[in-house]
């Protein structure tokens, strides 16, 4: 269990540097001239392809730019190849992405602001698509509470780092779910991502979850896991379970689609959301499930009208 929690640290370890090196310009520099100016390419590997990119046009400053991340970049492939070395050593193997795999990872990219949309609205989050479309691309919104804003940016990074190919392939276990919450909540509580030890009430019902207790989470998450059930089913099983569990203090919901959807991209059958005027619905069906009634129908909810297949 240790070396799970280790595993996922050193992952978004490598996955900020890499994050970091995709933002930086550089290369060897060359500067071409046209129309009596000049303009700045850089020339570089990528995966081992000599690959051209223009950088601008030419400045001191943009040059001085290049050669001083030059440098940096050197430093930050030695961190990555540090951290490569000590993910091997945990027993972490990376294989390469299937193409079904790399299809669900774009698709889920291309789809991604309305995705965040429709887990804000079921959060009870005051925002519009176009503000959480704003919001996910850096812009300016008005109207909206900075605690809302906060909740939308934390949704985006959950997203980014399950569509990490270093993660995508990783386990869907306890470390999984508890780092996805940890990003979902950030800011919010300092034992994010922690089992809850206080109790938690349910709007709409007198049904209260029990204290969860570590150890049980982690044996019926795998037992779901290794189940007999379709890896469709699977998904649907675990985002319930997690919202029933009420496994940590905040953002169960939240952490339990994001759950789902990268079991369910990892195997490359799609993605689950709960589409925002859907959101009535599906609630009342969710207080029924957890009072233990009608759990065939949410369950036929999620499929029918959450699923997307990728075709």
């Amino acid at each position: 269990m240790k070396n799970d929690f280790e595993l996922i640290n050193v992952l978004i370890s490598k996955q900020k540097l890499e994050e970091k090196l995709n933002l930086m310009i550089y290369g060897s520099a060359e500067i071409r001239e046209k129309g009596g100016k000049k303009y700045i390419y850089v020339h570089y590997r990528d995966g081992g392809v000599l690959t051209t990119k223009y950088a601008g046009e030419y400045t001191d400053e943009l040059y001085n730019l290049i050669l001083n991340n030059n440098a940096e970049v050197k430093k930050i492939k030695k961190e990555i190849k540090t951290l490569e070395k000590k993910l091997k050593e945990l027993g972490y193997s990376f294989p390469g992405l299937s193409d079904k795999v790399k299809l669900n990872i774009d698709f889920a990219k291309r789809n991604m602001a309305m995705t965040i949309y429709d887990q804000a609205i079921l959060e009870g989050v005051a925002t519009t698509f176009v503000d959480t479309e704003n919001i996910i691309e850096g812009g300016k919104v008005n109207n909206m509470t900075s605690d809302d804003i906060m909740k939308i940016i934390n949704l985006k990074h959950a997203w980014e780092f399950i569509l990490n190919e270093n993660v995508v392939l990783s386990p869907d276990n306890f470390s999984l779910l508890s780092q996805i919450n940890k990003l979902v909540i950030e800011g919010f509580y300092y034992n994010a991502g922690v089992v809850r030890s206080t109790p938690v009430r349910i709007g709409g019902t007198t049904w209260s979850p029990s204290i969860p207790i570590e150890s049980e989470i982690i044996s019926e998450m795998d037992e779901l896991v290794n189940s007999d059930l379709s890896e469709v089913d699977k998904a649907t099983e675990l985002l319930l379970y997690v919202m029933k569990r009420q496994i940590f203090i905040d953002g169960n919901k939240r952490t339990a689609v994001l759950f789902a959807n990268h079991y369910l991209i990892s195997h490359g059958l799609g993605i689950i959301a709960i589409p925002a005027d859907l959101t009535d619905e599906y609630k009342k069906l969710l207080i029924s499930y957890y009072e233990g009634k009608d759990e065939s129908k949410i369950k036929m909810f999620l499929k029918e009208k959450c699923y997307i297949a990728l075709k």
